[in-house]
Order: C-alpha cells, then structure tokens, then sequence
C-alpha cells in the first residue's frame, strides 16, 4: 500500500466568500451560517479533485473568536452548514483542521501562540501520521501567504487563489501556481498530474 496523496485547502476565500464586516471595515469568514455562500465552482472542483484520488482536507485559521468577533458556538454552526453541504454533494473530506487561536486575541481562553496556526505545519504533520500523506504528491492552497509558506513548509506544492478581498495579505509568498479560483487550480492540478 503506497502513501496516499492529499489536497490541503484553506476555506475562506477559497471554498467560500469572504463577508464584509461592517464594524471593522474588513473582510473576515462567515460568523453566522447564513452568511455561508460557496463560490459556484466549488463543489464541482473539489469532485474533480476526489476523481482524481486525493484526500481532502481543511486547513483553516479561525481567530475571529479569539478575537471578540463571534463565539465558537457560531463558528461551529457555519462548519456544520459546510459539512452538510458536502455531504449532500458526496464529497469527503478526511479531516477539518481550524485553529481558533491568536496571539493578540482578547479571549484569554484562545489567545496564545499556538503550534496550529498557519503558516505552522502542526495539522499537516497529523494528516500525514494519520492518512500515510506524501507530501511531494500533495498541494496546499490558499489565498494568503500564510497557506502557501504552510504548504511550503510542509514540502507540498503550492497554488495561490488571486481573492481581490485577501490581497493585503498576498504578495511576499512565491507559490508553485496563481490561479483565479479554484476551478483554474483544479484545471493546473489536472495538468500536473502528481
């Protein structure tokens, strides 16, 4: 049995659309589950990926609890939406890794400098003891820098998705890839053929 082969992706601004936060002017994760709206290549894209025999996974930052923002009850609620909705669509996802902490959080519970916030490799190093993941064979992508000096990190290949909302956070991380979403990541993986 041969090591198996994984797809890390971020969520927000990836899987789905950032919201605009009119109390800080800024574009953060969904914090209720209506506010959970899936770009509409998504679910055919992740398919795609499953097709082609990777395992899937999550690998999210979640700080807005640490920071005062929302409670992990809502944050739960807006997981359990995704999770519904794919499963619904027959897509499996081995494992969601979210990391709820922050170093200058306000939330004394969740305000520490933890191991499994991105650009860290705590999750991805407990998806490979895991699932047997060969990283060479696998690709992490995201919309930050943070999720492409994850990947890289971790000895993946990298895609970086061009969300216009996440720009303020791009731009220093030299990933394998750019693509506009996530079906052009799907299209450059196919091409690849890891």
């Amino acid at each position: 049995m041969g090591m198996a082969k994984a797809i890390f992706l971020d969520r927000d601004g990836v899987i789905n659309e950032l919201v605009f936060h009119p109390k800080t002017k800024e574009y953060v994760a969904p914090h209720f589950p209506d506010e959970l709206k899936l770009f509409p290549w998504t679910i055919d894209a992740i398919k795609t990926f499953q097709q082609l025999g990777y395992k899937l996974f999550i690998v999210s930052n979640q700080p807005d609890c640490a920071k005062g923002k929302t409670t992990l009850e809502n944050l739960n609620l807006v997981h359990e939406k995704l999770h519904k909705i794919f499963i619904e669509n027959n897509i499996t996802i081995s494992e969601y890794f979210y990391c709820y902490h922050h170093p200058n959080g306000i939330n004394p519970e969740l305000t520490q400098k933890c191991e499994c916030r991105k650009p860290g490799i705590y999750f991805l190093k407990l998806a490979k003891k895991k699932f047997n993941i060969d990283f060479k064979k696998s690709w992490f992508i995201g919309d930050r820098d943070t999720d492409i000096y994850c990947g890289q990190n971790a000895g993946t290949k990298t895609i970086q998705i061009k969300e216009e909302k996440s720009l303020e956070y791009t731009g220093k991380s030299s990933p394998d890839f750019i693509a506009n979403n996530l079906k052009e990541a799907c299209e450059i993986i196919k091409k690849e053929g890891l």
